[in-house]
């Protein structure tokens, strides 16, 4: 079962470390920018981040509301508003997003990169059938002929482990639980046979139990299917038993990255360990719930250096200056000037 809070144990799953090949590599992001100008003022939503998702990876994107996880994973889709500005570089599975012509993305949204939201409950048109949307939606990225279309909507809901896959076509989306909702969308996303698999928060919406069933979903298809998986959440707990690899986003930012292991037993950035203190450890019995002082910065006015300086407990002058990328291990390193591990 899954839940908000997690051990140390739930981090030890080995991750063997692979170099960066062009065939390895699904998401590659580079010095993304995502910027909304405005009359008086230009909000910065994403500044400067840069990510890579292997076959077969899970990745984690952590961090509290308004960092700009969102729009990272709706900027690797291509999926922004005329009124934002991008800059930098965004590729998956080697062709370039940002920049790319409206068929170039349609072609690239579900062939290429497939995604899944937050509410299934609202991902679905209530007046249509699962059948008939999944077959829809299949149909339009394969090439396939009736018969095969149903075959694979079939086989995709056999993968997801949905039960009675020939009686769940037939239904409306208001006759299935909201479990069985999140597979269907699952389903449809893995039938147009993705390289990359966008989540965004995905269990929020569900309880617990459906919450552990669905990860354990996403873990067997990142294996048995070389899928590439970017998921965001703010839930650590699903971090540790789900990602192999988390990156930790503040105020548009990436501040530490690594391995789910290294950075949850030694995290280096005070915005790491204050974000995990806010979450209540098993074992430990009666203690204070901690939280993170101040306020969120105003992204049409951010801080200079580090964006955490304002709040952080151990800022100095440097800090309002520059945050640098400091190595703390093999893949993990933190921005920051004074690192809670010393090197």
């Amino acid at each position: 079962m899954i839940n908000n809070s997690f051990k140390a144990s739930d981090t030890e799953r080995v991750v063997t470390s692979k170099p960066d090949t062009a065939q390895d590599l699904v998401l590659e992001v580079e010095g993304l920018t995502v910027s909304f100008p405005g009359l008086f003022k230009t909000v910065k939503a994403v500044r400067g981040i840069d990510l890579k998702v292997r076959r077969g990876e899970v990745l984690g994107l952590v961090g509290e509301s308004g960092s700009g996880k969102s729009m990272t994973a709706m900027s690797c889709l291509g999926l922004m508003p005329d009124t934002a500005r991008l800059g930098g570089s965004v590729r998956v599975a080697g062709q370039q997003v940002n920049g790319a012509s409206a068929s170039q993305l349609a072609e690239l949204r579900g062939g290429g990169a497939a995604m899944i939201f937050q509410n299934p409950m609202k991902a679905l048109n209530p007046f249509f059938t699962v059948g008939r949307q999944m077959f829809d939606v299949i149909g339009c990225h394969r090439k396939l002929k009736k018969a095969e279309i149903r075959a694979e909507a079939m086989s995709a809901l056999e993968a997801v482990s949905m039960p009675d896959p020939d009686l769940a076509l037939g239904k409306y989306p208001h006759q299935m639980s909201g479990g069985q909702l999140q597979r269907v969308v699952i389903a449809m996303a893995l039938a147009c046979r993705p390289k990359l698999l966008i989540a965004d928060e995905p269990t929020t919406a569900l309880d617990v139990t459906v919450q552990a069933q669905i990860i354990a979903l996403l873990r067997k298809l990142a294996q048995e299917q070389d899928l590439a998986i970017l998921f965001i959440t703010h839930n650590l707990g699903v971090v540790a038993s789900l990602c192999d690899r988390v990156a930790v986003m503040y105020a548009g930012e990436v501040v530490e990255t690594g391995p789910v292991g290294q950075v949850f037993k030694r995290p280096a950035h005070p915005y790491t360990l204050k974000l995990m203190a806010t979450v209540p450890k098993l074992g430990q019995g009666s203690q204070p719930l901690g939280f993170i002082p101040g306020q969120v910065p105003n992204m049409a006015a951010p801080p200079t250096g580090c964006a955490f300086n304002p709040r952080c407990e151990r800022a100095t002058s440097r800090c309002v200056q520059a945050a640098p990328k400091v190595e703390i291990g093999e893949g993990h390193w933190a921005a920051c000037h004074n690192t809670l591990v010393r090197v």
